[in-house]
């Protein structure tokens, strides 16, 4: 569903939207044509014909800009965290992942596909985008490991809930990776198939016998 359509939503709202998505479909295009440390704040701000000022209310840096496309779907992570319920009990990770993929599932059909695969190609090179995509990261596995001891009770020191998170955002990290520079068109159901073929081999990955480590890979 285009983001910009749904139900309940207020002319000012969406006209905010709109905007926020211009900044960042001019970001992406501009930076890929013209080059990241070429192009400058003003630059977009005079293209998409809005103020730094107003600029700053959505983004904090040309990094945040280009990076929102990721960011967004983590932020929707931490909001389905707070209620997201597993048919029975099941393990902390395996909730972790039932919330990421509904979060995924719920991800805009305006392009929004296309554009984290152009925001991953253009962190790929550029130095500043990855050490800002680390800071996010950081802060998202902080808020995550608070909301569930608040949600849960675990113990402050419990690293169980740290190792959890972890495994999550790496087995997401090497999905985005593999999804991102794959042949053929962006899309969002295929980030979906990596993403279960990385939640699948976590176990694995802590249970690898070095003996077997030329044993072809069980997929």
């Amino acid at each position: 569903m285009d983001t910009l359509s749904l139900p309940g939503m207020s002319l000012r709202e969406r006209k905010k939207l709109r905007t926020r998505q211009a900044l960042v479909d001019t970001a992406l295009r501009r930076f890929a044509e013209d080059g990241f440390d070429t192009t400058t704040l003003d630059d977009l701000c005079a293209e998409v014909e809005v103020s730094k000022r107003t600029f700053f209310r959505y983004f904090t840096s040309k990094e945040d800009v280009a990076l929102a496309p990721t960011h967004d779907l983590w932020t929707a992570f931490l909001d389905e965290l707070r209620t997201h319920e597993q048919g029975g009990r099941g393990t902390l990770l395996e909730l972790l992942q039932a919330a990421l993929l509904a979060r995924l599932a719920g991800m805009p059909d305006d392009g929004w596909a296309e554009r984290v695969e152009a925001s991953c190609r253009l962190a790929a090179v550029t130095p500043s985008m990855s050490a800002h995509g680390l800071q996010f990261c950081d802060r998202t596995t902080r808020a995550a490991i608070t909301l569930l001891r608040e949600r849960f009770g675990f113990a402050e020191h419990d690293l169980r809930v740290r190792l959890a998170i972890d495994a999550l955002v790496a087995a997401f990290h090497c999905a985005l990776e593999q999804w991102t520079f794959r042949p053929g068109p962006a899309s969002r159901d295929e980030l979906k198939a990596r993403l279960h073929e990385a939640f699948a081999a976590i176990p694995g990955s802590v249970t690898l016998d070095l003996s077997a480590s030329s044993a072809p890979d069980p997929r």
